[in-house]
Protein backbone atom coordinates (compact mmCIF):
# COMPACT_ATOMS: atom_id res chain seq x y z
CA UNK A 1 0.00 0.00 0.00
CA UNK A 2 1.28 3.03 -1.24
CA UNK A 3 0.73 6.88 0.36
CA UNK A 4 0.63 10.43 -0.71
CA UNK A 5 2.22 12.49 1.34
CA UNK A 6 1.89 16.39 1.35
CA UNK A 7 4.25 18.52 1.70
CA UNK A 8 4.18 22.06 2.95
CA UNK A 9 6.54 22.98 -0.44
CA UNK A 10 3.52 21.36 -2.69
CA UNK A 11 0.41 23.45 -0.91
CA UNK A 12 -1.37 26.57 -1.48
CA UNK A 13 -0.57 29.14 0.64
CA UNK A 14 -2.59 29.96 3.80
CA UNK A 15 -4.50 33.20 3.32
CA UNK A 16 -5.26 33.35 7.50
CA UNK A 17 -2.71 31.22 9.02
CA UNK A 18 -3.92 31.67 12.19
CA UNK A 19 -6.78 29.38 11.39
CA UNK A 20 -4.80 26.47 10.16
CA UNK A 21 -4.91 24.59 6.96
CA UNK A 22 -8.32 22.64 7.69
CA UNK A 23 -10.16 25.16 8.17
CA UNK A 24 -8.82 27.07 4.90
CA UNK A 25 -9.79 23.46 2.86
CA UNK A 26 -13.31 23.78 4.76
CA UNK A 27 -14.16 27.48 3.14
CA UNK A 28 -12.65 25.85 -0.18
CA UNK A 29 -15.26 23.24 0.26
CA UNK A 30 -17.70 25.68 1.29
CA UNK A 31 -17.35 27.43 -2.25
CA UNK A 32 -17.98 24.34 -4.35
CA UNK A 33 -21.40 23.27 -2.63
CA UNK A 34 -23.73 24.03 -5.85
CA UNK A 35 -26.67 25.31 -3.44
CA UNK A 36 -26.58 28.77 -1.76
CA UNK A 37 -28.59 27.23 1.03
CA UNK A 38 -25.96 24.87 1.48
CA UNK A 39 -23.09 27.00 1.20
CA UNK A 40 -25.25 29.39 4.03
CA UNK A 41 -25.33 26.76 6.22
CA UNK A 42 -21.56 25.53 6.21
CA UNK A 43 -20.75 29.16 6.15
CA UNK A 44 -22.62 29.58 9.28
CA UNK A 45 -20.51 26.38 10.85
CA UNK A 46 -17.33 27.44 9.88
CA UNK A 47 -17.95 30.85 11.17
CA UNK A 48 -18.99 29.41 14.79
CA UNK A 49 -15.81 27.28 14.78
CA UNK A 50 -13.90 30.10 13.58
CA UNK A 51 -15.31 31.67 16.96
CA UNK A 52 -13.94 28.93 19.04
CA UNK A 53 -10.57 28.85 18.17
CA UNK A 54 -10.36 32.63 18.41
CA UNK A 55 -11.60 33.20 22.08
CA UNK A 56 -10.14 36.50 22.54
CA UNK A 57 -12.08 37.94 19.41
CA UNK A 58 -15.53 37.53 21.75
CA UNK A 59 -14.01 40.62 23.76
CA UNK A 60 -13.42 42.42 20.75
CA UNK A 61 -16.74 44.90 19.82
CA UNK A 62 -18.25 43.44 16.60
CA UNK A 63 -16.05 39.96 16.56
CA UNK A 64 -19.14 38.37 14.59
CA UNK A 65 -18.22 40.84 11.90
CA UNK A 66 -14.56 40.34 12.03
CA UNK A 67 -15.03 36.53 11.56
CA UNK A 68 -17.00 37.40 8.39
CA UNK A 69 -14.69 39.59 6.93
CA UNK A 70 -12.13 36.90 7.23
CA UNK A 71 -14.41 34.00 5.98
CA UNK A 72 -14.65 36.25 2.74
CA UNK A 73 -10.80 37.26 2.64
CA UNK A 74 -10.21 33.05 3.33
CA UNK A 75 -12.00 33.17 0.10
CA UNK A 76 -10.10 35.35 -1.82
CA UNK A 77 -13.76 37.29 -2.33
CA UNK A 78 -15.85 34.38 -4.31
CA UNK A 79 -17.59 33.01 -1.30
CA UNK A 80 -21.46 33.70 -2.37
CA UNK A 81 -23.52 33.46 0.82
CA UNK A 82 -26.27 35.52 2.48
CA UNK A 83 -23.44 37.59 5.08
CA UNK A 84 -25.47 39.62 7.61
CA UNK A 85 -22.73 41.87 6.92
CA UNK A 86 -21.53 44.06 4.04
CA UNK A 87 -18.72 42.29 1.85
CA UNK A 88 -15.51 43.99 2.41
CA UNK A 89 -13.72 45.07 -0.40
CA UNK A 90 -9.96 44.24 -1.95
CA UNK A 91 -9.51 47.96 -1.81
CA UNK A 92 -10.69 48.83 1.81
CA UNK A 93 -8.34 46.23 2.93
CA UNK A 94 -5.67 47.36 0.81
CA UNK A 95 -6.13 50.85 1.71
CA UNK A 96 -2.85 51.93 4.33
CA UNK A 97 -4.03 53.92 6.86
CA UNK A 98 -3.52 57.59 7.97
CA UNK A 99 -0.33 58.21 9.31
CA UNK A 100 -0.26 59.63 12.57
CA UNK A 101 1.72 63.03 14.00
CA UNK A 102 4.67 62.42 15.93
CA UNK A 103 4.40 63.69 18.95
CA UNK A 104 5.56 67.59 19.45
CA UNK A 105 6.82 66.78 23.16
CA UNK A 106 8.97 63.74 22.20
CA UNK A 107 10.72 64.87 18.86
CA UNK A 108 13.14 67.58 21.06
CA UNK A 109 11.89 68.08 24.44
CA UNK A 110 11.23 65.04 26.02
CA UNK A 111 11.89 65.88 29.65
CA UNK A 112 8.88 67.73 29.65
CA UNK A 113 6.49 64.62 28.91
CA UNK A 114 3.01 63.88 26.65
CA UNK A 115 1.05 65.71 29.39
CA UNK A 116 2.34 69.02 28.66
CA UNK A 117 1.82 68.96 25.07
CA UNK A 118 -1.92 68.22 26.23
CA UNK A 119 -2.28 70.53 28.21
CA UNK A 120 -0.87 73.31 25.80
CA UNK A 121 -3.33 71.68 22.93
CA UNK A 122 -6.01 72.65 25.58
CA UNK A 123 -4.56 76.25 25.77
CA UNK A 124 -4.35 76.80 22.31
CA UNK A 125 -8.30 76.03 22.32
CA UNK A 126 -9.05 79.26 24.63
CA UNK A 127 -10.53 82.17 23.85
CA UNK A 128 -7.23 85.03 24.49
CA UNK A 129 -7.83 86.21 27.31
CA UNK A 130 -6.51 86.28 31.52
CA UNK A 131 -8.18 82.80 31.91
CA UNK A 132 -5.77 81.95 28.52
CA UNK A 133 -3.01 83.33 29.89
CA UNK A 134 -3.80 82.20 33.37
CA UNK A 135 -3.41 78.24 32.12
CA UNK A 136 -0.31 79.29 30.30
CA UNK A 137 2.09 80.88 32.85
CA UNK A 138 0.65 77.54 34.96
CA UNK A 139 1.82 75.30 31.85
CA UNK A 140 5.06 77.52 32.02
CA UNK A 141 5.73 76.52 35.64
CA UNK A 142 5.10 73.15 35.44
CA UNK A 143 7.84 73.07 32.34
CA UNK A 144 9.97 74.47 34.77
CA UNK A 145 9.51 71.98 37.29
CA UNK A 146 9.59 69.34 34.73
CA UNK A 147 13.00 70.73 33.37
CA UNK A 148 14.62 71.15 36.67
CA UNK A 149 13.38 67.24 37.30
CA UNK A 150 16.06 66.56 34.38
CA UNK A 151 18.27 69.01 35.11
CA UNK A 152 18.81 69.30 38.76
CA UNK A 153 20.68 72.67 38.25
CA UNK A 154 19.51 75.93 37.00
CA UNK A 155 17.18 76.85 34.17
CA UNK A 156 16.30 80.55 33.23
CA UNK A 157 12.95 81.90 32.67
CA UNK A 158 13.72 83.02 29.38
CA UNK A 159 14.72 79.33 28.18
CA UNK A 160 11.56 77.73 29.42
CA UNK A 161 9.44 80.75 27.74
CA UNK A 162 11.72 80.48 24.05
CA UNK A 163 10.73 76.19 24.24
CA UNK A 164 6.43 77.50 25.03
CA UNK A 165 6.84 79.76 21.88
CA UNK A 166 8.61 76.47 19.82
CA UNK A 167 5.89 74.07 20.85
CA UNK A 168 2.96 76.52 20.50
CA UNK A 169 4.13 77.39 16.72
CA UNK A 170 4.36 80.98 18.68
CA UNK A 171 1.01 81.02 19.67
CA UNK A 172 1.77 81.42 22.87
CA UNK A 173 4.72 84.62 23.34
CA UNK A 174 5.94 85.21 26.80
CA UNK A 175 9.76 85.94 25.70
CA UNK A 176 10.74 89.42 27.12
CA UNK A 177 7.58 89.63 29.87
CA UNK A 178 8.48 90.55 33.42
CA UNK A 179 6.20 88.03 34.66
CA UNK A 180 8.76 85.90 36.82
CA UNK A 181 8.20 81.92 37.21
CA UNK A 182 8.82 80.21 40.46
CA UNK A 183 12.44 80.02 41.50
CA UNK A 184 14.29 77.23 40.87
CA UNK A 185 15.52 76.95 44.85
CA UNK A 186 11.67 77.20 45.96
CA UNK A 187 11.19 74.09 43.48
CA UNK A 188 13.77 72.04 44.82
CA UNK A 189 13.26 72.91 48.16
CA UNK A 190 10.11 71.72 47.70
CA UNK A 191 10.97 68.76 46.13
CA UNK A 192 13.63 68.17 49.02
CA UNK A 193 11.05 68.50 51.67
CA UNK A 194 8.50 66.10 50.02
CA UNK A 195 11.39 63.66 49.48
CA UNK A 196 12.32 64.39 53.24
CA UNK A 197 8.67 63.73 54.37
CA UNK A 198 8.42 60.47 52.58
CA UNK A 199 11.74 59.44 54.26
CA UNK A 200 10.45 60.59 57.41
CA UNK A 201 7.10 58.45 56.96
CA UNK A 202 8.77 55.04 56.27
CA UNK A 203 10.86 55.22 59.14
CA UNK A 204 8.11 55.86 61.25
CA UNK A 205 5.84 53.23 59.67
CA UNK A 206 9.44 50.58 60.52
CA UNK A 207 9.43 52.00 64.10
CA UNK A 208 5.98 50.38 64.35
CA UNK A 209 6.70 47.41 63.26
Amino acid sequence: MTFDLEYNSGRTKLIIPEYGRHIQKLVDHCMNLPSKEERNKMAQAIIDVMGNLQPHLRDVPDFKHKLWDQLHIMSDFKLDVDSPYDQPSQEELREKPESLPYPKSASKYRFYGTNIQTMIDVALTWEDGEMKEALAFTIANHMKKCYLNWNKDHVDDEVIFEHLFELTDGEINFKGREDELVESKNIQRTRSSQGKKKTNNKNSKNRKK
